[in-house]
This record gives structure tokens, sequence and C-alpha cells, in this order.
């Protein structure tokens, strides 16, 4: 029996580089495509001369032809995800920003992220209040990347750091001589003279 086997190599391999590559047109990602490739190359190279179909030289075959399929597809995209933003993991989903495709409660909604990935949509929650439909987020909790926890972007309030930035902003165009009006009252002027 395994001598059988061993005398249809190139058959066996063309057999399944072929199911291979029919199993990647039901899926496409190019999981099979690439060994489907090498399998099918070395089956046939065994077949159409005789004196190749030795199992060191059909695996030599299968590994050569396995690179150049790699090195094509990685060169010429053909699935179109080349330079596509993907993430990592889950966590680096924090702090990403989109909109909502589904108007967003504490129990349902969707969103889109402009770097989500592959996929950018996304089960999504909100901690209280609801997100109506195209407004903008910003994504507060990855959850693990199965349901987001997300806040619109313009009910984030004016943080420690804001108003840092928005007092050295005043204290510069003080000293240029421009004028600012500023909602900040912890700004003050510095005395020039002592009242005695």
């Amino acid at each position: 029996m395994v001598e059988v086997l061993f005398e249809n190599m190139p058959l066996l391999l063309l057999t399944v580089g072929l199911v291979l590559m029919g199993l990647e047109a039901l899926s496409p990602g190019a999981h099979l495509i690439v060994i489907g490739i090498a399998l099918v190359g070395a089956g046939l190279v065994g077949m159409l001369f005789p004196p190749a179909a030795n199992l060191l030289v059909l695996a030599g075959l299968t590994l050569v032809i396995g690179l150049v399929a790699t090195y094509i597809y990685r060169e010429f995209d053909f699935y179109g995800g080349k330079g596509t933003p993907q993430t990592k993991d889950s966590t680096s989903l924090a702090g990403s920003t989109g909109y909502v495709t589904e108007t967003v409660t504490n129990r349902s909604g969707e969103v889109k992220l402009e770097e989500g990935g592959f996929a950018p949509y996304y089960s999504a929650r909100t901690t209280d209040g609801t997100i109506e439909e195209g407004e903008e987020i910003i994504v507060l909790d990855p959850g693990g990347g199965n349901v987001l926890t997300v806040e619109a972007l313009g009910s984030i309030g004016e943080d420690e750091i804001d108003r840092a930035l928005a007092r050295e902003s005043a204290v510069d165009a003080d000293e240029t001589g421009e004028t600012t009006e500023s909602g900040d009252d912890s700004v003050t002027e510095p005395e020039t003279e002592k009242s005695g």
C-alpha cells in the first residue's frame, strides 16, 4: 500500500493542491493558496517529468515553489490588504475614534472605527446616555474587542492638560501684546505696585 502511494506521489500532490486551492476559493484570505500552489506545481512537474518523481526532488520542488508563491503573493497584494491599518490586539483600540452607525445605548449599538482594521465595525455600549447615529466617538474601553465602551467626542470635558495649555497660550499672547479672551479665572495678572 505504501509503495503504491509513493509511486503515485505526483498525482497525490496535485490532488491535494487542487483541493486546497478550491477551499481557498470558498474562504479567501491566502491561508491555503500558497500551499496549494506549491503542491500543484510539484505534482505537475512530477507528472510531466517522471524522473523528477523522486520523493526528495518533489519535497524540494514543493519548498521552492512555495517560497516563490509566497513572494509573489506578498509583493502583488492580490487580496488588497497591504497598507491597510490593522489592529494588533484589543488594547490597541483604546483611544481610537470613529462614528456611530447604529444608535449606541448602554445595551446596544454599533460603531465604525477609522483605524479599526480589516473589519472596522464593532458592537458598542455607552456608560450613560445615548449617542445618536452619525456622531463621532472615542473608544474608552476596548472590552476585549467584542463590545467597546465608547463616549461621544463632543461630551468629553476639558481636563487639566487642556486648562494648562489654555493658561500657557494666554500668557504667551499677553507677552506678545495680543489681547485674548479667556474664561479661565485662574490666570492672574502680576501685581506691579503694593498698596499700602
